[in-house]
């Protein structure tokens, strides 16, 4: 008896086809596209401008057999349906693959889950749909928007400042918002004030500030008027004002989204956005857990709301319960500062409650573990209490003036006994019993001065929550932008903070001058709500591209005839070049900084940067050095070279294998942080 055919469910990267299929069984085969299949070509702007700026998509280079295979696969199948992921570009991947294969784009060929467990596939496969044009056609546009601005502006900055520039419609403008603050850092002024605090003694030690003079908030401008308040207070007492207490819930947060999750792993694992992306990708595709098989951890990591689903309410609602005590239930409402343009989507939360993070620990891997954990507490936390707190602030007088000292105790910790927020205000802070009317005893009392603070540079996380407030990008393009300004030399991290570079000055002073839309805050913002309504409000996505290109193609030829070449001097390194004796410089190439001689062309020497680790050679006891191959790939190396061949891809550390005393290097996995660098030897730790 003839075996039917199966059914072809497409999926876009494999470790999500091997979780699917393994939940499908054997009646659907499930193959991956890994990623797009289709798309403009890179060669050219691949855009027909003349014809009403249509798309001119092709099959991209190298995925030629794999098209071949999905095309036989499909020919086979008694039914194909694109499982793609549940958003914008998920949409136009099966779009694309729909057209590849044949597929009538109005048929239910669409299968779409916010969470990849057994039970959400089962029920995915059986309720098909067609395929959302109107989210295919946003895609669309902002795909055709960013060709024509990068393919267009780029070459101009190549031709009048330097070769590997790039310009784009979101990257432009966080340039902008990066540069406009450490313009306003350099250009403040500090002004000085001095504060008055005085310490009493009722017990114990506590102490106040000086907050009023005649009931109106107090300015100290100098040392003089600190000094005179001091000599007028010395001369009084203290005596106690009004007391106020009360109690004070602070709720929990709202479950993460996209931008939420990115912020919170910058601030609690100094994780970056594309490490955060990266981590939360291999959770919401699947990990093997042992008893359990591949487990998708967490729902769709893309997404701009904090809506949750009553059944996943209804589990917390137990798990919270029987873990904690019906007291620790909350009953909260989230909702999103923004219309909701992706309210299909829960906020990101375990896929399934019970599988509490320490309890699967062993299964993942380090930094798995981690945003695991943050997600998983985060979700459990919004669904439960607030936290209580008893505030009390006293009022101590002196004449005139008026001192406060405040006091906070936690009475409930709530959602706390999950997520902590580890915020000063909420840490314990006991005031001694005092009573109104009440005179206190001073033990000390001082002024001291202070000047006002400039606003601090943008950490990626404050980046993000800044794109997001102003309505620029959406959360998939955050981790994109940031790797492309660092990439490109427009910005340098120091420490945790991103700092605009001379060429991001540059850049972003000519992007001003004559594109200033592009850089324009207000006018992307508005760009943003215009795409979503091709979305929400069906409009046609071509007529947005017609209103923005009119004016943007007049501002490129004037620009092309307008910018004079722009010199950048070449950083010196303070080395001289051995060959000619000229001063040696810092210049970028394809694969990032290198050293050359000043003196090119005539004298063409050059030199990798070398980065020192703190590692002896095992080989000579030189210095190891990190480096990077001809290909741009980093690895380590002795400073030795070409005497010394020692070499390691991964980071040694200054530890030696207790099992054959060769150096241990840097290789996270479900089993330790650290493995042996002889590849005969399994030692991990």
């Amino acid at each position: 008896m003839a075996t039917a055919n199966k059914t072809l469910v497409i999926v876009e990267s494999p470790s999500k086809a091997k979780t699917i299929g393994k939940y499908l069984g054997s009646r659907y085969k499930v193959v991956a596209s890994v990623g797009h299949v289709r798309d403009l070509p890179k060669s050219k702007i691949g855009i027909d401008i003349e014809n009403d700026f249509e798309p001119q998509y092709i099959p991209i280079r190298g995925k030629g057999d794999l098209i071949k295979e999905l095309k036989k696969e499909a020919k086979k199948a008694s039914k194909v349906y694109l499982a793609t992921d549940p958003d914008r570009e998920g949409e136009a991947i099966s779009w694309h693959l729909a057209y590849l294969l044949g597929i009538d784009p109005e048929e239910p060929c669409r299968i779409v889950f916010n969470e990849i467990t057994k039970n959400t596939i089962k029920e995915a496969i059986k309720k098909p749909r067609k395929i959302d044009i109107g989210l295919v056609d946003a895609q669309q546009a902002r795909r055709v928007l960013d060709r024509l601005v990068g393919y267009q502006i780029s070459p101009i900055l190549w031709r009048k400042v330097r070769k590997g520039l790039s310009a784009g419609r979101v990257q432009s403008a966080a340039l902008k918002i990066i540069c406009d603050r450490e313009k306003e850092i350099q250009s403040f002024v500090p002004e000085e004030y001095w504060n008055i605090s005085a310490e009493f003694k009722k017990g114990k030690t506590f102490s106040a500030k000086l907050t009023e003079y005649k009931k109106k908030t107090i300015k100290i401008r100098n040392e003089e008027e600190s000094n005179k308040i001091l000599a007028e207070l010395e001369k009084g007492s203290f005596v106690v004002g009004a007391i106020t207490e009360k109690e004070r819930t602070r709720n929990p947060f709202a479950p993460f989204t996209t931008s939420s999750m990115q912020q919170e792993a910058s601030t609690k694992l100094n994780f970056n956005t594309k490490k955060t992306m990266m981590v939360a990708q291999q959770l919401y595709e699947g990990v093997e857990i042992k008893g359990q098989g591949t487990v998708g951890l967490i729902t769709y990591l893309r997404t701009d709301s904090v809506r949750i689903s009553e059944d996943a309410k209804a589990a917390a609602k137990v798990y919270i319960t029987e873990k904690y005590g019906k007291e620790y239930l909350g009953n909260h409402v989230f909702s999103n500062k923004k219309k909701d343009i992706q309210d299909a989507h829960e906020a990101i939360r375990p896929s399934i409650i019970e599988l509490a993070p320490d309890d699967i620990k062993d299964s993942l891997t380090n930094d798995q573990y981690k945003l695991y954990r943050l997600i998983w507490c985060r979700f459990i936390a919004s669904q439960m209490a607030g936290a209580v707190f008893n505030n009390m602030q006293v009022d101590i007088e002196n004449g005139d003036y008026t001192f406060r000292a405040t006091g906070s105790k936690l009475l409930f910790d709530g959602y706390q006994k999950v997520y902590k927020s580890n915020t000063e205000e909420d840490k314990d802070k006991l005031l001694p019993p005092i009573e109104e009317g009440e005179k206190l005893v001073l033990k000390s009392m001082s002024g001291e001065q202070n000047f006002t603070q400039p606003p601090s540079r943008f950490t990626e996380a404050g980046l993000v929550k800044k794109l997001e407030e102003d309505n620029i990008g959406r959360p998939s393009t955050y981790a994109p932008i940031v790797s492309t300004l660092s990439e490109r030399k427009y910005v340098k991290r120091e420490k945790k903070s991103l700092v605009p570079t001379e060429l991001g000055f540059i850049v972003t002073g000519l992007m001003e001058e004559y594109f200033k839309e592009i850089v324009d805050v207000g006018f992307t913002a508005s760009m943003e709500d215009q795409l979503d309504d091709v979305e929400m409000k069906h409009r046609e996505w071509k007529s947005i591209v017609r209103d923005f290109y009119v004016p943007f193609s007049k501002d490129l030829e004037i620009a092309d005839k307008a910018i004079e070449k722009v010199e950048i001097e070449p950083q010196l390194t303070g080395e001289t070049c051995e060959i000619c004796g000229k001063p040696m410089v810092l210049k970028v190439g394809r694969f990032g900084e290198f050293i050359a001689c000043s003196g090119y062309p005539e004298c063409k020497n050059t030199k990798p940067i070398v980065k020192k680790i703190d590692v002896a050679c095992p080989k000579c006891g030189r210095d190891i050095v990190a480096r990077k191959s001809k290909r741009g790939r980093l690895f380590y190396g002795c400073s030795g070279y070409p005497e010394c061949d020692q070499s390691f891809w991964n980071r040694p550390v200054n530890k030696k294998c207790p099992k054959c005393g060769n150096l241990l290097v840097e290789k996270k996995s479900r089993t330790g942080d650290y493995a042996c660098s002889n590849q005969e030897c399994n030692y991990k730790e």
